[in-house]
């Protein structure tokens, strides 16, 4: 049983990095100072590992095994981990599902699988699913996509899901779609057994939380998890002055982080820590490539632009 037992999905989750060596091997001393500066934020909820903001596509299955363990020796204590199931077969989803229960982990955050893109039917969905709740009886968070993708649940297979598969207790919603996002808001938070909707819209997340969202779960939370926690209070205790003033400087990293190409975004996020003098390089693996200096230079733009780094600061050798 995990140590943080009966751990609901809600609140304030950030989704942490992997800082790499030169030659591409995982840095584990910066990987834990990053997991020990991203946990000393008040008002957190639970920290994700080997998601995308780990760049778990690239990590293997030893890899993404000493990545939660390193996270349960830092930070397990204090909070739950969420470990994120990235596998395009439901056989190898299960077997990661078993390591992270094995490894303590207190949620399981499920990425759609890559086939899903070439077109699905429920009883797909319900198949993978089944296939990881049959082998951890750990809550589970529905990574809901756009629907554009593919690899998105339309709403009647999203409704079937969290009928029949008991241990889904959340979804990570990039929908994507106003609309879409608050029909998943009113309905799956209102469900017998609710399901908790985490936003991941951190391109708009003042809005997005406005519409009620028990939470958000973001990779940008490894750069702004203060600001994060911070909006989510506001916005809850119905504050909307503090909460658009903080939206206010969250805006000039949201700009930034989501520009195009979209897959950028965790990138740009290790350019920032290295900027705020919390990563030491930003090494990221292939396919994706060092940012040019324009870019590096727009990242630290709006760093100063949130008040998280002075203008008068150096720009530090990634």
């Amino acid at each position: 049983m995990s140590r943080h037992a009966n751990y609901v999905p809600k609140g304030v989750i950030p989704a942490v990095l992997l800082p790499f060596e030169n030659d591409l091997s995982i840095d584990e001393a910066s990987f834990r100072k990053h997991l020990r500066d991203v946990a000393a934020v008040d008002g957190l909820s639970a920290v994700t590992i080997n998601a995308h903001s780990t760049e778990v596509a690239s990590c293997s299955f030893d890899e993404q095994r000493r990545v939660l363990d390193i996270a349960q020796d830092e930070i397990g204590v204090r909070l739950p981990l969420v470990n994120g199931i990235w596998a395009d077969g439901s056989l190898e989803a299960a077997r990661l599902a078993r390591m992270a229960a094995q490894g303590d982990a207190s949620a399981l955050l499920v990425f759609p699988p890559a086939p899903f893109t070439l077109g699905q039917s429920p009883a797909m969905a319900l198949a993978h699913f089944k296939r990881i709740a049959d082998a951890t009886d750990l809550p589970l968070i529905v990574f809901q996509y756009p629907l554009a993708t593919g690899q998105g649940y339309p709403k009647e297979t999203l409704l079937k899901l969290c009928e029949e598969v008991p241990t889904i207790r959340a979804i990570k919603d990039w929908i994507g779609n106003v609309p879409h996002h608050e029909w998943h808001i009113q309905t799956l938070q209102n469900l017998a057994r609710p399901v908790n909707v985490l936003t991941t819209h951190s391109s708009w997340l003042f809005s997005s939380l406005v519409l009620g969202c028990n939470g958000l779960l973001s990779g940008s939370g490894s750069v702004i998890a203060d600001l994060q926690a911070q909006l989510f209070r506001a916005v809850q205790k119905n504050d909307m002055a503090e909460a658009t003033r903080l939206n206010e400087r969250i805006q000039p990293t949201a700009r930034v982080f989501y520009a195009d190409p979209f897959v950028d975004m965790h990138n740009r996020m290790k350019e920032a820590l290295v900027l705020l003098g919390k990563l030491p390089r930003a090494v990221v693996r292939p396919p994706l490539v060092k940012l040019e200096r324009a870019e590096i230079a727009a990242i630290r733009q709006a760093l100063v632009e949130a008040g998280l780094l002075d203008k008068n600061a150096g720009i530090q050798a990634a």
